[in-house]
């Protein structure tokens, strides 16, 4: 029997239940342990390494502030690793607030606690929080930790975040400065068989370095631990930054334009009048390969990009438009960043005060400031390269043109797109298509007919079970004289590829395919034959798929009817015509002649006769050379009859001129 109302808000416990024993305080370092998700994003292989990353952040920011010059990173047998600079030292006087511990202790053990977020001692810094290393140390079963400071050396240890005794001082150290951190992942944590990845770890030293030129890394690790092409110890140093390490990456790749784009500049001054920092960049448009893009704020890796990556693409989206309009290209109008980007090898690298990032594994930057700030310190810079050599801005605003002309073209497709292959009710089909009633593509025909009256004609001459009936106007574009833009706004090829549902290029996939056989069924003259050849020269490039299948065909209407009596003959041509003439109309002394100027002139009875029924038509099955010579000579004939340049289709013309009998010329 359900509950009545008053039910409902029956207490299920006594409230002496739940009450204030219940409520927990976490205190120093135990929310770390009890949620590390939180702050290093989980316990899995990624979130051990942003331990390593965490470290060495606090190390770089020495290096970048100027009291840093080197960064020793060693993974030992044992598993610890250890990072050491030659900075300053975490101070080890006793902190103002608790004056029974020292600063590094309080730096170790507290969350929130650390020089960075006055900017005081840092002018710009990766770690933002003050909790990274007091994280890590609460991460790691041991954690010893030795700071070289004033020409005298200090060492504390600690275990799970809880320090195992006092600060110690070792005595006098006039050779060395700065700070030594070793730790070792806690396996409570992060589970007995995790350990740090060498290859990983070369990798995230080996990239601090050229973020910032002025500093050394050294890498060291243990024999035993070695795996892949991981050197045993290595020095890093890019006196270039970012450029001397695309250059690496780029490994002699054929380049757009030789030239890389990369450069430093500082930052405009904020409302105090302080600067706000600096940005270094380095871009390259190599001629093949997909490209990749590395976004970096204070050396801290953004792989997820952010305000900083906006700014970039704004400052090389804008220059490359404003370079348009001076050298007179119209076709940069519809030019995107992702244009910009597609293809291309970019590095940016933001040095920025106060940097406000999504989360603490810092992903991604979310500064509203930094993409203005980047756009206006990289904009001019990208204006006067463009300029400086005007056939380099020309090659990369023409590749960049064509990445654009592809994403509308594929934008394009996607709105033509055919849902499915059979169903009728889902389709977005051109108005113009009379479809046929078969939803199976098996044993059905589309009719691509030369125009509203053929196509009129046709429709009535057609099967309606398995005919369909396509009529486009005139002659449609070529394409292989026009750029995938004019290719994409074109209606009667947006109309084709819709009908078709097969997509084009790329993206072209038989199984889409609505139809058995595609026909092109044009007048039987010059006009008529040059509109077939726009078609064919258009599934050739757009669609070769479909022609290599053997699912194109020509149809072939008669150009003459022929009467004498009761006989009625069709011809294709003059020489069929004359071949009637001896065999079938033989010894008759009157035959009528009549000639169809196009195939709306035909009545339906006379077009299903003649061309459309299955069982008395003939078609011409347009067919793909099987051999390699044979597909090259094709294309190249494409290319010179059909292509953008005049000058092939004039010597082709000449080349050929004595070969073409004047009597057969159509008038």
């Amino acid at each position: 029997m359900p509950p009545s109302p008053s039910d409902l808000f029956a207490a299920t416990q006594s409230s002496t239940d739940y009450d204030a024993s219940h409520i927990e305080v976490l205190e120093g370092l135990e929310p770390v342990r009890r949620r590390p998700g939180m702050y290093i994003g989980g316990t899995d292989e990624r979130a051990l390494h942003h331990l390593a990353a965490e470290v060495l952040d606090n190390a770089m920011d020495e290096a970048v502030a100027g009291h840093a010059s080197r960064i020793e990173v060693t993974l030992e047998a044992t598993g610890s690793l250890i990072i050491a600079d030659n900075g300053r030292g975490i101070p080890v006087d006793p902190h103002p607030r608790f004056p029974d511990k020292s600063a590094l202790e309080v730096i170790l053990t507290m969350l929130h606690s650390g020089g960075k977020f006055s900017g005081k001692a840092y002018a710009t810094s990766g770690g933002l929080h003050g909790v990274g290393i007091s994280v890590v140390n609460a991460l790691s079963d041991e954690t010893v930790v030795e700071v070289a400071r004033n020409k005298e050396l200090f060492r504390q240890r600690y275990a799970r975040g809880i320090p195992q005794g006092p600060l110690e001082r070792l005595g006098p150290t006039p050779n060395r400065r700065g700070t030594t951190v070793s730790f070792h992942p806690d396996a409570e944590i992060f589970g007995e068989d995790a350990a740090f990845k060498p290859a990983r770890l070369y990798k995230l030293a080996r990239s601090k370095a050229y973020l910032f030129g002025g500093v050394e890394i050294r890498w060291r690790c243990a024999p035993e631990l070695l795996t892949g092409d991981v050197p045993e110890s290595a020095v890093f140093t890019f006196p270039g930054g970012l450029a001397d390490h695309l250059k690496e990456r780029l490994e002699n790749r054929p380049l757009v334009v030789p030239d890389l784009f990369a450069g430093r500049a500082d930052l405009a001054a904020g409302p105090d009048g302080k600067p706000m920092g600096a940005v270094e960049w380095a871009c390259a448009w190599p001629q093949w390969g997909e490209g990749s893009a590395s976004f970096y704020c204070n050396t801290i890796p953004t792989p997820d990009g952010g305000t900083h990556e906006a700014g970039l693409r704004l400052a090389l989206t804008r220059g490359l438009k404003n370079f348009a309009g001076l050298t007179g290209n119209k076709k940069a109008g519809d030019l995107a960043g992702e244009d910009v980007f597609s293809g291309a090898e970019i590095m940016l690298s933001l040095f920025i005060r106060d940097p406000q990032f999504q989360s603490q594994t810092k992903d991604r930057l979310t500064s509203p400031e930094a993409t203005r700030l980047v756009e206006n310190a990289i904009k001019d810079h990208f204006d006067h390269w463009l300029v400086a050599n005007g056939e380099r801005g020309k090659s990369l605003l023409a590749f960049v043109v064509e990445r654009m002309e592809d994403r509308l073209r594929r934008r394009q497709e996607a709105l033509v797109k055919r849902k499915t292959a059979t169903s009728k009710s889902s389709l977005r089909l051109p108005g113009k298509l009379t479809d046929c009633a078969r939803s199976d593509a098996i044993g059905t025909e589309l009719f691509i007919v030369e125009g509203d009256s053929a196509g009129g004609s046709a429709k009535q001459a057609r099967d309606r079970n398995t005919q369909a009936i396509l009529p486009i106007r005139g002659k449609i574009l070529n394409v292989a004289s026009a750029n995938s833009a004019k290719i994409g706004g074109n209606n009667e090829i947006g109309d084709l590829v819709q009908a078709l549902g097969c997509g084009t290029r790329e993206k072209y996939n038989p199984e889409n395919l609505r139809y058995e056989r595609i026909i092109i069924m044009t007048d039987a003259d010059v006009d008529g034959a040059h509109i077939a050849t726009l078609l064919m020269t258009f599934f050739f490039r757009e669609m070769p798929g479909l022609v290599r299948d053997g699912r194109l065909y020509l149809a072939q209407p008669p150009l003459f009817r022929l009467s004498a009596g009761g006989t009625i003959a069709y011809a294709r041509d003059d020489a069929h015509r004359a071949e009637l003439m001896k065999t079938v109309f033989a010894g008759r002394s009157k035959v009528e002649v009549s000639r169809f100027k196009g195939l709306g002139e035909m009545n339906p009875a006379q077009l299903k006769e003649t061309t459309m029924d299955p069982a008395r038509r003939s078609l011409i099955r347009v067919k793909l050379p099987e051999d390699a010579d044979g597909k090259a000579e094709t294309a190249d004939l494409v290319e010179r009859l059909m292509g953008r340049n005049p000058e092939h289709r004039f010597h082709f013309i000449q080349s050929h001129a004595t070969a073409i009998e004047a009597d057969a010329l159509d008038a």
